[in-house]
């Protein structure tokens, strides 16, 4: 295949930062194309130049042979390019047919065409393989179908260029297969996929080829995957053999930190009991829906339980909510760290500050703005958290800096007990063993650690002890010396008969 998409030298400048320096590769026609990197690389930059979203600074980018410099969205989709990003556009009180052909409806003197517009809406979404009926909101449909709609309205706009910005993590493993079947199937007709992703087992089952950005510079094009594997990818994102990510080591266990009795509530669907000790880690494994989120949302106060206890130390834990779990030392790291997690209009200084302050305000709402300071830099630098000041807004970090933001606002408090919920989702694999080392120094502290993980070999590789859910109730305990991959599934997945 001739090469459809080229970058060359792009530049990308913000005050203050170099996000994109010289960024030079080639791209085919009829292959799927890794674009990975740790966050922060400048991946997400690179695919905003590509859509039209910024302008660079320098260099340019060449389709099928001609240059280009879009100076809005409007002229990279007329150029034939589409980037699917995790949060897809889409109008939600649109119909899907409207959503499908939106900015090129069938019209007639200003009338639209209704019944061309479903035709063409049905004919677009057999090619996906979906039977959606045309006239259904989107706002109806699960992420998976959207996913697939926004699929679908590139094609009808004609893009060649298609680039997946993480498109697998909401989807479920069925949902996964029926994607890459559609990729695959792109691959076949010569489009042109440039695929992002964190997942190394996605790259290898689904990529042909694999370039690797570090520090918004271009380091390597593997051209193929034969003989390529997960360490030569690894070594190129952060620049250094990672040859036991997990960096496990046995510590000491002391009492009860955290004490589960018999605790109900929404998401379950039988009580649940367990215990995690001063300094243990203690992960916690289960498909989607089993009722993982829902039982550490119950334990933190965050929604509230219709039955049971939780002792922190030996201490009931107060029914004040999320501010009384706090105020006992019981804190909680949640799944959508943009949602739940951050401020994202506040400051990294702001922050990691924000729970902790009211230690140290005079009168409770002075603030002392030399702790304030001091707090936030001796965070900043002993957590490694990459950004230009800790006045920049937080909303422009990556996601691992935005995970340890959160961790260093719970490093303010007297923390006893930390829940993380998929702590390491869409995060690289430099910051995840970044993020593996600050758990284990909260357990060689004597913190006790309750985390919830999608990932089995995170789980195996971090965790003292596996508890595993299913249907919203345990189902299993497992020590670390006899849980296993077919251990902890045979826990985790559906009973049949």
């Amino acid at each position: 295949m001739p090469t459809r998409l080229a970058f060359d030298s792009v530049v990308k400048e913000f005050p203050g930062v170099r996000a994109l320096d010289g960024v030079s590769f080639t791209a085919e026609g009829g292959q799927v194309h890794a674009l990975m990197g740790e966050n922060g690389a400048g991946k997400s930059t690179l695919l905003k130049i590509l859509s039209g979203a910024y302008s660079p600074t320098a260099g340019s980018l060449e389709i099928d042979g001609q240059r280009h410099v879009f100076p809005s969205t409007a002229a990279a989709i007329a150029a034939g390019v589409a980037v699917i990003y995790q949060e897809l556009f889409l109008v939600p009180e649109m119909t899907v047919a409207e959503n499908l052909y939106l900015g090129h409806l069938p019209a007639r003197g200003g009338v639209i065409k209704g019944r061309q517009l479903r035709e063409d809406a049905r004919r677009q979404l057999a090619w996906i393989g979906e039977d959606i009926d045309p006239d259904t909101k989107v706002s109806y449909l699960p992420i998976a179908q959207r996913q697939l709609i926004e699929i679908a309205k590139a094609l009808t706009r004609g893009a060649r260029v298609i680039a997946f910005d993480e498109p697998t993590s909401s989807l479920s493993s069925r949902e996964v297969d029926r994607l890459f079947t559609i990729i695959r199937d792109l691959r076949a007709r010569g489009h042109v996929i440039l695929y992002v992703t964190h997942r190394m087992d996605e790259v290898f089952a689904l990529c042909d080829a694999v370039t690797v950005l570090r520090d918004g510079r271009h380091i390597k094009t593997f051209d193929g995957m034969a003989g390529l594997t997960v360490d030569d990818v690894i070594r190129s994102m952060v620049g250094r053999d990672l040859k036991n990510v997990f960096n496990y080591t046995p510590r000491p266990h002391g009492g009860p930190a955290l004490e589960v009795e018999a605790v109900t509530g929404p998401g379950l669907t039988a009580p649940a009991s367990f215990s995690v000790a001063k300094g243990e880690i203690v992960g916690m494994f289960g498909l989607v829906g089993a009722g993982r989120s829902e039982l550490l949302r119950l334990i933190y106060g965050a929604e509230r339980r219709t039955g049971g206890q939780v002792r922190i130390e030996g201490r009931p834990l107060p029914a004040a909510g999320p501010r009384g779990s706090i105020e006992a030392g019981l804190v909680l790291c949640p799944e959508d760290r943009k949602r739940d997690g951050i401020v994202p209009v506040r400051s990294v200084a702001e922050n990691i500050n924000i729970s902790a302050r009211r230690h140290h305000a005079t009168a409770g709402f002075v603030l002392d703005r030399g702790w304030e300071r001091a707090n936030a830099a001796s965070h900043i630098a002993s957590l490694s958290i990459k950004t230009p000041s800790a006045a920049t807004q937080i909303v422009y970090l990556s996601g691992g800096n935005q995970q340890k933001v959160i961790l260093a606002r719970w490093l303010s408090e007297n923390v006893k007990v930390i829940l993380l919920d998929e702590p390491t989702r869409g995060i690289d694999v430099g910051a995840k063993s970044e993020i593996y080392a600050i758990i284990q120094q909260l357990a060689a502290r004597g913190v006790g650690v309750l985390f919830v993980s999608s990932e089995l070999p995170e789980v195996l590789g971090l965790a003292d002890r596996i508890l595993v859910m299913r249907g919203g109730a345990l189902s299993g305990a497992l020590a670390r010396g006899e849980a296993g991959e077919s251990a902890v599934l045979k826990c985790a997945l559906p009973v049949s008969g």
